[in-house]
């Protein structure tokens, strides 16, 4: 399969089948549809503009950055249309028309909100398109406006980053009827929130009172790929080079959390292209997390999903390819998980003891020398632990990243001592 080819979508929602069932279940039993979203979108590295190689497709090895970002842009819209969607779905028969009906939306949305996109219902002999082509189509050109294949981590995320907006936007699309009003108000939303965006950028960039070439060359890569008009994009460059105050920033109505979790995202990247953030910043992201109403707890956070992507998907992500950085981005991550485990070190030692695989490896340990493929056994059972903290279930754990030796630095100090005491 390639998805360059057509009939790609097809192809691969068959592939997917197995994940969207589970996502029309875990949508039900979440806490929050958006937070169920955001831990099926962050690890992706879509909300960063990035198309990591998490779609386990025999052939994804052989895609290019397009292709993989054109997958993860249709399989998220669906898992939005999926998470969110009304009533349990019962069967595989009712999934596959949910999904259908979901396709069908996508090509509305883009027709009426993307007029750039735009894509007749009929083929030029007359017969009209399936959803499923529409789809195919449109998706196709959605990807082909935004970057090509660029291994620069910035110029990826500031223009490719815009593809989270879609996914919001259009999970209130589907909840309305789309006539002329409402098509001219999605239209009206969809130019504020890229506004939005720029504002958070340049309020970032002027967090330390000096704005450094990185982030300048952010907006750059920004307004290249934000399709403002003139006007806005005038205002753009003025907001930038004066300043703007966090008050300015327009949020919905309906206050959504997985859009705010966006912008404080953008802001904390935006901050970290030098990658260090220094004190006057992080001041103006505790004043930025107290006007979108999160907490101190909610900054730390999206610190550690950032820090956890990256660390993660260092080899992939090439311009962070620096030793030097890449040791201070481990260490502040894992002083921040270190935090974390202290703070649940009584609900981690009893997840470990009520573990009998994990005990009797601990008991091994005491005498003899584990095994590889028992100390991967232990790696996997600690880090299914600390799945059970609030905080991870929520924020996707780097495994790759979280050897055994990482984790032993982690969890708190005489942990194992506690765990094995009678």
């Amino acid at each position: 399969m390639r998805p360059g080819d057509k009939g790609w979508l097809k192809e691969y929602l068959d592939f997917r089948q197995d994940l969207l069932k589970d996502l029309s279940i875990s949508g039900r039993n979440a806490s929050h549809p958006e937070h169920s979203l955001y831990r099926v979108l962050q690890p992706t590295g879509l909300m960063y503009g990035q198309s990591v190689d998490l779609l386990n497709h025999p052939d994804s090895k052989n895609w290019d950055q397009k292709e993989k970002m054109k997958i993860l842009l249709a399989e998220s819209l669906i898992s939005s249309s999926l998470l969110f969607y009304d009533r349990p779905i019962k069967n595989v028969a009712e999934l596959s028309d949910v999904t259908m009906k979901t396709l069908e939306s996508i090509g509305n949305f883009y027709n009426n909100i993307f007029p750039e996109l735009s894509t007749p219902a009929k083929t030029l002999f007359g017969r009209k398109k399936s959803p499923l082509e529409l789809a195919e189509i449109i998706l196709d050109k959605r990807i082909d406006h935004t970057v090509g294949d660029n291994d620069n981590f910035w110029t990826m995320f500031f223009h490719n980053s815009l593809l989270f907006l879609d996914i919001f936007i259009f999970g209130q699309w589907i909840h309305t009827n789309a006539d002329r009003i409402v098509s001219d108000f999605f239209k009206y939303e969809r130019e504020e929130l890229r506004f939005s965006v720029v504002k958070i950028i340049a309020m970032a960039a002027h967090a330390n009172f000096n704005i450094e070439y990185e982030e300048r060359r952010l907006l750059e890569y920004f307004l290249q790929s934000a399709a403002l008009s003139p006007e806005k994009k005038k205002q753009a460059l003025e907001i930038f080079e004066k300043g703007i105050e966090i008050e300015s920033i327009n949020l919905p109505t309906n206050n959504s959390w997985i859009l705010k979790k966006y912008f404080l995202e953008m802001a904390i990247l935006t901050i970290w292209a030098d990658r260090k953030v220094e004190d006057n910043e992080l001041q103006f992201l505790k004043k930025l997390c107290d006007y979108l109403h999160f907490s101190e707890d909610d900054l730390e956070n999206s610190m550690m999903a950032i820090e956890g992507f990256v660390l993660e998907h260092w080899e992939e992500l090439n311009k962070l390819q620096n030793r030097k950085d890449y040791d201070q981005v481990s260490e502040q991550f894992i002083q921040r998980l270190s935090r974390v485990t202290a703070n649940h070190k009584i609900k981690l030692i009893k997840e470990v003891k009520e573990n009998e695989e994990m005990m009797a490896l601990l008991l091994k340990a005491r005498s003899a020398e584990l095994s590889v493929e028992e100390k991967d056994k232990m790696q996997h059972e600690l880090i299914a632990a600390l799945k059970t903290i609030p905080t991870f279930v929520i924020i996707s754990l780097p495994k790759r990243f979280l050897t055994l030796p990482v984790l032993m630095k982690i969890l708190p100090k005489d942990f194992f001592a506690e765990v094995l005491a009678a």
